[in-house]
């Protein structure tokens, strides 16, 4: 690869069509992926697992015909699964645990052409805005390694920024795909509830708040990877509206002039750092001058219910998957985790079948409020975090405080992006802006339940307007 390499001037889509027309082979690709992981995890530890060997095996046995052929691909460690490979989940209470058999996602991503080299890394179990944990230590951000990367997919951004590769996977139970681009200046999609499978063994994580897809550069790579993997699967409880057209098709596909809901305070009514309210301006400011009607205005949610609700449902899954395995191992969970997951376990023993289907009550009713209020706008703009990315420490899952004081600071930081869980909605995390500090700031379109294709149409043009890609951190410059 004489001059520039692909992987700092090309996307995914961009990698696959240079090895269609044989300008690059896929071992190349991959050996040059290795390499730049290998450089640079010693000061960013974003990788949870190495599985060179098994990316080096699917080349030699020859890849699928695929819209990302011979591309480079990473895993997050949370609920995604290979046979026979480790599914750790940033935990060390499954540390070592071998998969019983592969996620319909990974034989989806892996038919698209798709060379899977490893896994990245997330806080325990993904319950935290940052990537910090005490199996694999703390992943920093490429722009300040003394900033956070953002959670849970804080590694996946990472490997992107720094210039591993051009896109990796990524879920989001409560903004995890979402809040990570925001903190290291990337396009971060979540897809609608039902749009992207979960499982094996599950359909359905964290009763319906989880979902996957990635993290890229390009929004053209998120709508074809999207392309390559929605659509239910068997034994799914549900699935989203089929839609129109490709995903690919709708980025190049200008929006009609768009009714847009400005939001700057979040439900719980924290407070928002001043460079992320002015970032949400400026992005409503160019909305604006690309045709689109925007005023301020935002549904009637009660954040201190969600709040409580989330936890519920939160503490409650995650405790009977812990006894679970306690039972199975004889493993003691007091040992192993952290302080802030053994207290949600504590919180979700004091739940009962009564209090979970009231915080499920009060997910549906957000929903409904949700869908009442976009039949008068098409789309919410918000900030995607409440602040630029925090310092190291401050809210990771041993942070030496209590689970009171945790709960108020990463609740407060990550107040704009759990409502789309909550309710299934499809929501974008766009890179547009910088803080004085040097560090990225995110802005937050939320769409209807559904319409990832409007939303896509929306970044598609805004991307065109106001491009993100030549900006790089110094790790990736």
């Amino acid at each position: 690869m004489a001059g520039a390499s692909p992987l700092d001037t090309q996307d995914a889509l961009g990698l696959a069509g240079l090895v269609r027309r044989g300008e690059v082979a896929p071992l190349e690709l991959l050996e040059e992926a290795i390499g730049r992981a290998e450089a640079l995890d010693p000061q960013f530890h974003f990788l949870a697992q190495r599985h060179y060997d098994y990316g080096r095996a699917a080349i030699a046995r020859g890849l699928p015909q695929g819209p990302f052929t011979g591309v480079p691909w990473l895993l997050k460690d949370l609920n995604t699964h290979i046979a026979g490979l480790p599914s750790e989940g940033g935990s060390r209470f499954y540390q070592g645990q071998l998969a019983a058999e592969t996620s319909e996602l990974v034989r989806r991503i892996e038919r698209a052409g798709f060379v899977v080299f490893g896994k990245t890394t997330t806080p325990e179990f993904g319950l935290s805005g940052t990537t910090e944990n005490r199996l694999t230590g703390a992943t920093r951000n490429p722009w300040n390694p003394a900033h956070i990367a953002g959670g849970s997919s804080g590694g996946a951004a990472v490997a992107v920024a720094a210039g591993v590769l051009p896109a990796a996977h990524a879920t989001d139970g409560g903004g995890s795909i979402r809040i990570p681009a925001a903190c290291c200046g990337l396009f971060g999609l979540k897809p609608s509830r039902g749009r992207v499978p979960m499982g094996p063994p599950r359909s359905e994580g964290w009763g319906g708040l989880a979902t996957h897809h990635a993290i890229t550069r390009s929004v053209r790579d998120s709508a074809a990877i999207l392309d390559a993997t929605w659509g239910a699967e068997p034994g799914a409880r549900y699935a989203a509206p089929t839609p129109e057209r490709p995903f690919l098709a709708e980025v190049t596909r200008p929006p009609r002039a768009l009714r847009i809901a400005l939001m700057t305070a979040p439900f719980a009514g924290s407070p928002v750092a001043a460079p992320c309210v002015a970032a949400t301006r400026a992005a409503a400011a160019l909305c604006e001058r690309l045709g689109h009607h925007v005023e301020e205005a935002a549904p009637a949610i009660d954040g201190a219910a969600l709040g409580a609700a989330s936890f519920a449902i939160l503490g409650g899954s995650i405790a009977a998957d812990v006894a679970d395995r306690a039972a199975a191992t004889g493993l003691d969970p007091a040992a192993l985790l952290e302080p802030i997951t053994l207290a949600f376990i504590a919180y979700g023993k004091g739940f009962s079948a009564m209090d979970y289907a009231r915080a499920n009550a009060t997910f549906q009713a957000a929903a409904l409020t949700m869908a009442r209020f976009l039949e008068t706008y098409d789309v919410i703009l918000s900030p995607t975090l409440a602040s630029p990315p925090l310092a190291l420490g401050e809210i990771s899952l041993s942070p030496g405080v209590g689970m009171d004081v945790w709960g108020q600071r990463a609740g407060a930081f990550a107040a704009f992006t759990g409502i789309a869980n909550m309710t299934g909605q499809p929501a974008m995390s766009l890179p547009l802006a910088m803080s004085d500090g040097g560090l990225p700031i995110g802005v937050q379109v939320l769409g209807r339940y559904g319409e990832e294709g409007l939303l896509l149409r929306l970044a598609g043009q805004i991307e065109q307007a106001a491009p993100w890609v030549l900006r790089r951190p110094p790790a990736a410059a």
